[in-house]
């Protein structure tokens, strides 16, 4: 069985950090993530630009040799391998933690190995003295319930709009996601409809591409349907309440764009219980009331998605490491568990 001093659960850029992070303390960790490295920058749409700039999404120290003031998703992707195989990082992709036993010092972490090839699943077993979760929240988008959200056609990521040429496409939720797709979808030759909960598109949409979809919305060249509650989804509609009339729109594809939260049930399989926002709590350092079980990154803070991005999620690896790394090189070390300091300001709706 592998022994280690830090078992780290997320290999995207927040777990690659606090791998680096580790090494740099002198610690023997591991990383493992169910799907592969950076899985939702992966996801991300193939064309994609960061909100941000090449530098604040760097780690480790590693300059992000970006070609463009603002990075994009295949930029991101070289940036992130480049640095996990230039430190040597112990990754360990389509490792899927189901279950953390024991206490402080003595974690036992078990889960399944997957294999894309189709062979069968492989239990597999570490030891660690500690845990840092650091999953964020992107492989878990926020369900539709309603009938016929598990149909071929519906789908939950967007990567790009070529297969929809010519095609009757329905787009539900008008935040950046739904608006990017919906701008995309209709200059690729798709007959895009857009539909939305409230009377116009969130707010929080970035601003130059609010002005776009305002102007597509307005010349009719996206239409729009808000506010409008999806009741169904068919093979061949999307069917809504619309201002108190029932009305099927035609859909050869449908994309649904409802958020993402964490994954509460892998919290609860972990000894871990989120609060009715689905936060976790915890201390100055990142640590959850398990001691020795540590959460960094957007995992911790629910449906505040927008509370906690890379810019901010690396320095919560630097800062909780570093308080492993006090723990393991000094027995008499008194923990600090004072509560977090973090603050989060309530979500646009």
């Amino acid at each position: 069985m592998s022994q280690f001093d830090l078992l780290i659960v997320g290999a995207g850029p927040v777990g690659l950090a606090a791998g680096i992070a580790a090494k740099r303390e002198g610690l023997k960790a591991v990383i493992l993530d169910k799907g592969i490295i950076v899985n939702s920058i992966y996801n991300f749409p193939i064309n994609m630009t960061f909100f941000t700039t090449a530098n604040l999404l760097e780690i480790g120290g590693h300059p992000f040799p970006s070609t463009a003031r603002k990075p994009t998703r295949e930029m991101a992707l070289d940036y992130y391998r480049l640095v996990a195989d230039r430190e040597d990082l112990d990754v360990r992709i389509f490792h899927e933690v189901t279950s953390v036993d024991g206490e402080e010092g003595d974690y036992t972490v078990r889960g399944v190995q997957t294999f894309p090839s189709g062979r069968d699943d492989k239990p597999f077993e570490f030891r660690t003295k500690y845990v840092l979760i650091a999953t964020g929240y992107y492989d878990n988008p926020n369900k539709l319930d309603v009938p016929g959200i598990d149909l071929p056609h519906v789908y939950t990521y967007f990567k790009e709009p070529h297969p929809f040429f010519k095609q009757k496409v329905v787009v539900i939720g008008a935040g950046n996601s739904g608006a990017e797709a919906s701008l995309d979808l209709y200059r690729f030759g798709a007959d895009v409809t857009l539909v939305h909960i409230g009377i116009s598109p969130k707010a929080t949409v970035k601003y130059w591409i609010a002005t776009d979809l305002r102007n597509r919305l307005r010349a009719g060249e996206i239409r729009p349907v808000m506010p409008a509650i999806v009741q169904e989804i068919t093979r061949e509609h999307v069917i809504v309440d619309f201002k108190g009339e029932r009305i099927n729109i035609p859909a050869d594809a449908v994309f649904v764009f409802t958020g993402f939260t964490p994954d509460v049930r892998f919290f609860s399989n972990i000894g871990l219980q989120p609060d009715k926002d689905l936060k976790i709590k915890i201390t100055k350092y990142f640590e959850t009331e398990r001691n020795g079980l540590f959460i960094i990154g957007s995992a911790a803070f629910g449906r505040y998605t927008n509370a906690v991005f890379i810019e901010n999620g690396r320095e919560h690896a630097v800062d909780a490491v570093g308080e492993i790394g006090r723990r393991i090189k000094s027995p008499d070390y008194e923990p600090d568990r004072s509560p977090s300091s973090v603050t989060i300001q309530p979500k646009n709706t």
